[in-house]
């Protein structure tokens, strides 16, 4: 029985693209440019943040986001960046007992802008607040400790086999793989990808899975 929910954050409740563009935008490169990179370096299962570092050589990613919220340009996140499933199917799940949580490699400014959208969702965590991020198995086990249950009872959704499904999975963790943004489909019949539990095209499948 599925007790507990935990959901990743980038292309699994929210779109990239704002995030990629107001990167274009602060660095004086067309946004096409960078998206293709960033699909590019994708495909060859690097960190995405090497899109600029292959456009800035030596660019440091920390102080560059440093500069850009010193500017007043920096993260930003509203109700336009939501797949148009997520309220639905967060708020289905509670109203199924099911404790909905939210927790992805993101930053503390993302946590805050996520806890601003009054999502349906009872905790919301990030790598950054944690000082650790996916995939390590620290990550992981402060899921299951935010979930407040067992391993087996506690489903982690997910667009990235390799840093969502195969660590939830190696951790005891359930797993669904939902194939939307470059990692989800992409890398759908990857080996990580053939781990989880369930292979999802988007979260309203969640409430049924959930039930029965």
């Amino acid at each position: 029985m599925i007790e507990a929910v935990v959901f990743d954050v980038g292309e699994t409740l929210v779109r990239d693209d704002r995030y990629w563009h107001d990167w274009a935008d602060w660095l004086n490169i067309p946004r096409h440019t960078l998206s293709a990179l960033v699909g590019a370096v994708v495909a060859q299962g690097r960190d995405n943040a090497d899109a600029i570092r292959l456009l800035r050589p030596g660019t440091d990613i920390i102080d560059e986001y440093r500069a850009r919220e010193a500017a007043g340009q920096g993260e930003h996140l509203d109700e336009t960046d939501l797949y148009p499933d997520v309220r639905p199917a967060l708020a289905a799940l509670r109203e199924a007992g099911v404790r909905v949580l939210i927790a992805g490699n993101q930053t503390p400014r993302a946590g805050d802008l996520l806890r601003g959208l009054n999502l349906p969702a009872d905790a919301i965590a990030t790598s950054g607040e944690w000082g650790v991020a996916k995939p390590r198995t620290e990550f992981f086990e402060k899921v299951i400790g935010l979930a407040g249950t067992a391993p087996e009872r506690v489903l982690y959704v997910g667009d990235h086999p390799a840093n969502d499904v195969a660590p939830a999975h190696a951790a005891g963790l359930r797993t669904a793989h939902v194939r939307r943004g470059p990692y989800g489909f992409l890398w759908a019949s990857s080996p990580e990808a053939e781990l989880a539990d369930w292979r999802i095209n988007g979260l309203d499948e969640l409430p049924g899975i959930v039930t029965g």
